[in-house]
């Protein structure tokens, strides 16, 4: 018998738990985009939203100096948030906050740095920009990578892996187009390098080998294998592009 949706769902957590990042990104490109979001309060008030196991969390918490709420709705991937800030020596400035980024119980206008890797594409880019705008302070920014075709015609294999989960994704010039329709300046993007996706794929194609030796089900495996698969013979199809938006 076929592993329902729940199963599925548990499984991919088991199957993530404990790996360092849950998306496309680096070190490198944290503090790169912090720098071209330019100048900040000197204790900003920092969110990020979508923050899995903290990956981009303690970095921020590390070069701003500012107070960093990690959001997910994930617990154990909090859980891992105040583990790496501990061990970061950051904790003082790490709170964790379990909420769905479509709901979030924040105030409006208190945020200095919106920040949001790999996660978006979950509500939609344009429903991220448009319900997450009333967050930003008087002078804020918002950094978020968003999932774009980085082709006009992507291969049937490609749409195949992204249209059932995201349908209305788009090109760079497309996401250009929707801020500044939705009224945000774009202050800079930045196509996040093949070596990002290797932080993440790297290690969970490690973890698919493991569970494989261990005789896991491969119709559970299934999944990330074609995930693994597709990025491997057409990622040059698709990417994560990042923004810098302020909004006017």
């Amino acid at each position: 018998m076929a592993p329902d949706e729940a199963e599925l769902h548990a499984f991919f957590h088991r199957l993530h738990a404990g790996l360092p990042r849950q998306a496309p990104g680096s070190p490198a490109t944290t503090e790169l985009l912090l720098r071209l979001a330019g100048p900040l309060p000197p204790r900003p008030v920092v969110v990020d939203i979508g923050s899995g196991p903290g990956a981009s969390t303690i970095p921020l918490a590390q070069l701003t100096d500012g107070v960093v709420t990690a959001v997910d709705v994930h617990r154990p991937f909090l859980d891992e948030v105040r583990d790496r800030a501990e061990s970061a020596g950051v904790a003082d400035r790490v709170d964790v906050l379990e909420a769905s980024m479509e709901d979030l119980p924040l105030p409006d206008g208190g945020v200095d740095l919106l920040w949001s890797e790999g996660a978006a594409y979950l509500m939609g880019f344009d429903r991220a920009l448009d319900e997450w705008r009333r967050l930003l302070a008087p002078g804020g920014v918002l950094v978020v990578t968003e999932a774009e075709y980085t082709v006009a015609h992507p291969s049937a294999q490609v749409r195949a892996f992204w249209e059932p989960g995201y349908p209305a994704m788009r090109t760079t010039a497309g996401n250009v187009a929707a801020c500044l329709e939705g009224g945000w300046d774009v202050a800079a993007t930045y196509r996040l390098p093949e070596s990002d996706w290797q932080e993440y794929y790297g290690p969970l194609a490690a973890r698919v080998g493991e569970f494989s030796a261990e005789g896991i089900d491969a119709e559970m495996l299934a999944p990330a294998r074609a995930e693994l698969a597709v990025r491997r013979d057409h990622g040059d199809e698709y990417g994560y592009t990042a923004y810098v938006l302020r909004p006017r």
